[in-house]
């Protein structure tokens, strides 16, 4: 055995040993030092980001203003060209975009450029006492103060207003859903008028459809006979009224007791308006006889009265009853026996008549 004091791995320091180079707790470093911003030392920049605030927030009031005013100003009534509906959607998006964008870029310049930005490191206590609630209190105090709103009536005064007028487009919006469901959804422009049955016709140009022109596996989007020459409500009432048609084979349908003549020659019609939400249901899989909605895949079985095979709606979709007139028009018989949309349209019927009664 040699003597292994002139490099040996043991004794020349090249390898480390458990316990060696020990420290009993690592040093705190402390904070970092704090670093003026311009508008901290030079009065002019304060108040030049305090009136850059300030219009952010004025910005915001805009938006709202805009939203308001086209939401209310262009009437869709009696106008639903394509250009008058993206003038009035553009309109209510910027106004939206700007009085959201606003107020949340206002705040964020705000914090960054005139509250303070000093590091500070606190120990945490439990507050139970008095004293600490006090201290609390002092602390929150110390906040407010510090944010600087007291002193400058320019961003307060501006603040208050876009915050104000900020939730008025959301109120504008449900202030208009319209009337209750059971006045608004349950009847649409499917009823016979006078004793004269609606022809289904092809949207959106409106010319009828024979029952000839369905073959097997197409599918139509339909409205009623009469709506393009509507003057007022017109979106309104295709909202409730759309359909989608479509022409199976007789064998694989299989009505419930009672909708035996709902259907001509495997000829069907079910409303668009999906059962969940309320979106249009636009894909039919012809080989599969499935419809179903983009927005959140509720998928509708065709064969079985269109009853729900997957996704979150809870209930099918309304069907049509059709019929042939005497030239070989397709007609709807009667209005919906339902109420057309979100099932929950439904659920709030049944309780507020299981209340009455």
């Amino acid at each position: 055995m040699g003597n292994h004091s002139d490099g040996s791995p043991d004794t020349s320091g090249t390898v480390a040993r458990a316990g060696q180079g020990e420290v009993d707790k690592f040093q705190d470093p402390g904070l970092p030092p704090h670093r003026l911003r311009l508008a901290d030392t030079d009065p002019k920049a304060a108040k030049r980001a305090e009136r850059q605030v300030a219009a952010l927030f004025g910005i915001s009031v805009v938006g709202t203003v805009v939203f308001i005013i086209s939401y209310f100003a262009i009437d869709l009534g009696g106008d639903t060209s394509n250009a008058t509906v993206r003038l009035q959607n553009t309109l209510l998006g910027l106004g939206t975009a700007f009085a959201m964008l606003g107020i949340g870029i206002g705040i964020v310049h705000w914090a960054r450029a005139l509250m303070p930005d000093h590091e500070v490191s606190e120990l945490r206590h439990e507050i139970r006492t008095e004293e600490d609630r006090v201290a609390a209190m002092a602390i929150v105090d110390e906040i407010v103060e510090e944010t600087g709103i007291k002193r400058r009536p320019l961003i307060r005064n501006t603040l208050l207003g876009a915050v104000a007028l900020a939730p008025l487009p959301a109120l504008a919006i449900f202030g208009d859903l319209g009337p209750r469901p059971d006045n608004a959804l349950a009847h649409t422009m499917w009823a016979p008028e006078d004793g004269k049955l609606k022809r289904l016709s092809r949207d959106p140009d409106g010319t009828p459809i024979k029952a000839s022109d369905v073959t097997i596996g197409s599918a139509f989007h339909v409205i009623p006979e009469g709506l393009n020459e509507l003057e007022e409500g017109k979106l309104n009432e295709k909202a409730k009224a759309v359909v989608l048609l479509m022409r199976l084979d007789p064998a694989s349908l299989n009505p419930s007791p009672g909708r035996e003549d709902w259907a001509y020659n495997g000829i069907v019609a079910y409303s668009k308006i999906c059962t969940h939400v309320g979106c249009p249901v636009a894909l039919y899989e012809q080989q599969t006889h499935h419809l179903l909605c983009p927005c959140h895949q509720s998928t509708f079985d065709l064969t079985r009265e269109c009853k729900v095979i997957f996704g979150p709606a809870s209930r099918p979709l309304p069907q049509l009853p059709i019929a042939v007139d005497d030239e070989g028009y397709l007609v709807a018989t009667s209005d919906f026996k339902e109420p057309v949309g979100p099932s929950y349209w439904e659920r709030d019927m049944h309780e507020r008549s299981n209340n009455n009664s």
